[in-house]
């Protein structure tokens, strides 16, 4: 790959091994094992095998290794271990790192299944977890102190989208020898530079925008190789974790029209949220590309003012009058996924977030009343009139 390719040109070219065939897409070599020469060559190859040496798909393949290798080189990290979900890509990139008596600082705004593992099993193996406002600087300096072992957030929170300022707190985690992990789905890795940006590890769904045609299940982790492979790598393949040879090349598929897809969505993201911001059935629109939107100056700096392709409304009248929005959407499906070529609509008080305590809800924002909107490919003002059609059809107005 060359150094100079831009994130457009990587993603379609970056990582390829083409067997002795020469083919133009990738292969998918679909197989669970792999043929020995001889039991010396086997046994030399379980020591310590090489870049292009395999030994079981649990543990390695061609075609899960290209995506490793191209996500890596997207990203700006030195390697990846892809596996096969997002949340086992969140859960292997902290467990695998962390023991019993480790710290943990994290942001409170998270997706439901993150909280989960930070709440529930890592505590449960005696990982202490302090949570805090992501987007206070100040809360993040006082609660990253010595002895911290890692800190965790989202880029671009779900389903809120507060922005986290990545070199801000990656500062004062590295200041402590803390390990910074981003969940970095929202932000996209079009619009992310995150490991430039002082992130030590970032974590990706790849069922999101890499796929994002609503396929397959899919993560990776990125960071050093030191980290990926003696660190992730051993923990991943004894515990099974994983991505399968067709996910991968499936990804791979879609990253090599990741850019254009999240390109266009953005920018209708940005002209939906401009068009409904004031809007009278709404309390709030909340898309960080907006001017008006509080942390748009981090978004200018760390995003390249690019406010992602999902926006949040608040729907005036609680949940009776959201759900009336919802059944009465035309374009716009109801599902719990993003970054998909269809529009998706979420309810998270009552989905991905349902689980939390109504406390908790009230403290993130997640309002009876709250729907994210993961904008897709559709024209821009058939989605404008898919929303006007819902709102007035919940509100009246």
């Amino acid at each position: 790959m060359s150094t100079t390719w831009d994130k457009r040109t990587t993603a379609v070219h970056g990582g390829v091994r083409r067997s002795q065939y020469g083919e133009v897409s990738e292969a998918i070599f679909l197989t669970q094992g792999f043929v020995y020469d001889s039991a010396e060559q086997a046994a030399q190859r379980f020591e310590k095998a090489g870049d292009d040496e395999f030994i079981y798909a649990r543990y390695g393949n061609p075609t899960v290794r290209m995506l490793e290798d191209r996500m890596a080189q997207l990203e700006g990290a030195e390697d990846g271990f892809a596996t096969a979900s997002g949340m086992a890509a969140v859960s292997g990139a902290l467990t695998s790192m962390l023991k019993a008596g480790d710290r943990v600082v994290s942001a409170r705004a998270l997706f439901g299944s993150c909280l989960y593992v930070l709440e529930e099993v890592l505590t449960r193996f005696g990982v202490e977890v302090e949570f805090v406002d992501g987007t206070d600087l100040d809360a993040w300096k006082a609660a990253i102190t010595p002895g911290t072992t890692a800190v965790f957030f989202e880029s671009m929170s779900n389903p809120t989208l507060e922005v986290v300022d990545i070199e801000g707190v990656s500062n004062l985690a590295h200041a402590v020898g803390a390990t910074v992990v981003v969940d970095n789905v929202f932000s996209t890795p079009v619009f992310s530079n995150a490991i430039a940006q002082g992130a030590d590890v970032v974590v990706y769904s790849t069922t999101k925008h890499v796929d994002g045609q609503g396929r397959t299940l899919g993560g990776i982790i990125l960071g050093s190789r030191e980290y990926i492979r003696k660190t992730v790598e051993p923990y991943m393949k004894h515990t099974g974790g994983s991505m399968s040879p067709f996910t991968a090349w499936v990804m791979l598929k879609g990253l090599e029209t990741m850019d254009l897809r999240v390109r266009a969505q953005a920018t209708s993201a940005l002209a939906i949220a401009e068009h409904l911001d004031g809007h009278p059935a709404l309390s709030r629109v909340i898309y960080p590309g907006l001017a008006t939107h509080p942390q748009n100056p981090l978004v200018q700096r760390q995003l390249g003012g690019q406010g992602g392709t999902v926006l949040s409304l608040e729907i005036k009248g609680g949940q009776e009058a959201t759900f009336k929005f919802l059944n009465a959407l035309q374009v716009a499906v109801i599902s719990n996924n993003l970054g998909d070529a269809k529009t998706i609509f979420t309810h998270p008080a009552t989905t991905t977030h349902q689980r939390l305590p109504q406390d908790q809800k009230d403290a993130l924002g997640i309002t009876p009343g709250l729907v994210r909107m993961s904008v897709g490919l559709e024209a821009e003002a058939d989605l404008i009139a898919d929303v006007l059609a819902a709102l007035e059809v919940a509100t009246g107005a």
